[in-house]
């Protein structure tokens, strides 16, 4: 069996080896010519997933290692019996992570204390949900809107838009979508803006057409918002310069690349293959994940208040403004290399591990419920 993978899955190679030969590449450079031959294509979210790339293959089953799946034609995929599987909620909490460290950088740089703020989670599936939860954990005011469930579920916990446009943090966590009765595509736009408190923080960490460029960037020239959190971008990896000038914390859509997300991705890809093809699954997640990096914190270390002592534990495991450094030297780049230097940012992004991978040690009551409730081990 010939696999075709995503040069950056990570150990794609040794873990799908033990099903058939393996031969990756770079997502974009995915053509139907190497296909040609080949019974599996596995991708991430650069890779666009229809007839275009396999009608002339002899591929059997496709997979994405996302959550997201509006690179695949998956109605294509089955009228022609194509097997498919992606990977829900695989890298969920490593995104939640993402938006907890956001919060704290920005609350400390804006002088709010998080426990007296809101947050409006726009979107409340596998990633909504745990940022939900983290926020919980940190004393925040939560607004749920998500109109699907409200449908689906009718629990009033599902709020109008406009009530979690009225909270101190805005969150998107949407699918993108373009038709339907929901569809989020440019979802943020100026009449999005126009609702919005005075004086929010939006982040996006979703996918980038969900926002319109142009609104997002006259909300900030505007001051009616007063923080930028982007993860995603419009037309990637070709980003707006302007919007990266912009935004107080900007990333090359890193959000959900946790060692430990990746590597569960990849392994619900692996046992959706196998099961597929009906094989003996023999990998799995403990096979492929290091020592975490930070194993330990002495709660002795961290000074300040308890929301700074929060924000330099999670720092000392994940400090996000040292992916934002990296992607603003982009603008160090000729105009026609930046795509590039975004791609390599992803490609080469360094290992991050999760919170639940490190312990801390002698916090008090109230600093370890916290921290154990955005993921943290506390002893």
């Amino acid at each position: 069996m010939k696999i075709i993978a995503d040069s950056n899955i990570p150990f794609v190679s040794e873990c799908f080896s033990s099903i058939g030969e393996v031969q990756t590449a770079p997502g974009r450079q995915m053509s139907p010519e190497m296909l040609k031959d080949a019974q599996v294509l596995l991708v991430r979210s650069v890779t666009k997933v229809g007839p275009g790339l396999l009608e002339a293959s002899d591929v059997k089953f496709a997979a994405t290692a996302t959550i997201g799946v509006d690179h695949i034609d998956q109605q294509w995929l089955e009228q022609k019996n194509i097997g498919f599987a992606s990977a829900p909620g695989s890298n969920a909490n490593s995104v939640a992570e993402y938006i907890t460290a956001a919060m704290l950088k920005i609350a400390g740089k804006q002088g709010k204390k998080l426990s007296d703020c809101s947050i409006g989670i726009i979107g409340v599936g596998n990633v909504g949900s745990r940022v939900e939860k983290k926020a919980i954990s940190l004393d925040m005011k939560v607004v749920l809107n998500d109109p699907p469930l409200a449908r689906k579920t009718a629990d009033p916990k599902y709020r109008p838009l406009e009530e979690a446009l009225g909270c101190d943090f805005v969150t998107i966590h949407t699918p993108l979508t373009r038709d339907g009765q929901d569809p989020t595509y440019h979802m943020a736009d100026r009449e999005f803006f126009s609702k919005i408190k005075p004086g929010a923080v939006f982040m996006n960490t979703a996918r980038g057409a969900v926002m319109e460029t142009a609104a997002v960037e006259n909300a900030v020239k505007e001051a009616k918002i007063s923080g930028l959190v982007l993860d995603v971008w419009e037309n990637e990896p070709d980003i707006s310069m302007e919007m990266l000038k912009l935004a107080d914390i900007a990333t090359p859509h890193i959000a959900g690349y946790s060692f430990d997300g990746k590597v569960a991705g990849m392994i619900m890809i692996y046992d959706a293959c196998c099961r597929h093809f009906g094989i003996e699954p023999s990998r799995k997640t403990a096979d492929f994940l290091p020592r975490a990096s930070v194993p330990f914190i002495d709660a002795a270390e961290l000074t300040g208040d308890e929301q700074s002592r929060i924000e330099a534990a999670v720092s000392r495991v994940y400090d996000i403004m040292n992916d934002d450094s990296e992607l603003r030297k982009i603008t160090e780049q000729d105009a026609g290399q930046r795509p590039v230097y975004f791609d390599m940012l992803r490609k080469n992004y360094p290992v991050r591990r999760e919170f639940t991978n490190t312990k801390v040690k002698g916090a008090n009551k109230g600093l370890a419920r916290k921290l154990s409730g955005i993921g943290f081990q506390v002893e």
